[in-house]
């Protein structure tokens, strides 16, 4: 069953990085870009477990610090590799409160 969890203030995070949360079980990071965009992945690459809200932002891309993976933010995608990400649906609440649904 889904259900939607608010997390944080959009202010909380800010433009070109992301935050790490425990929410409902699932570690997820959420990004908001300097285009002020907002996407939440998986929190950890799945190559060596980095931690994906310590990556570099640029545009829709996360670059993980350990050992410079990229994922497309909007799909969780690999660039240029096999591995992927779970993404979550997420919005803004009409006071700006990062929203993400979880199944």
């Amino acid at each position: 069953m889904r259900r939607e969890h608010a997390v944080c203030a959009l202010a909380q995070i800010p433009p070109g990085e992301g935050r790490s949360f425990d929410i409902g079980g699932h570690k997820v990071a959420i990004f908001r870009t300097r285009s002020c965009e907002v996407f939440a992945l998986q929190a950890n690459c799945p190559h060596r477990g980095g931690p994906l809200a310590d990556g570099l932002v640029g545009g829709t891309t996360v670059v993980c610090p350990l050992h410079e993976r990229a994922f497309d933010l909007r799909t969780g995608t690999g660039l240029g590799h096999e591995d992927s990400l779970k993404s979550y649906g997420v919005r803004l609440s009409p006071t700006n409160t990062i929203v993400i649904a979880i199944d």
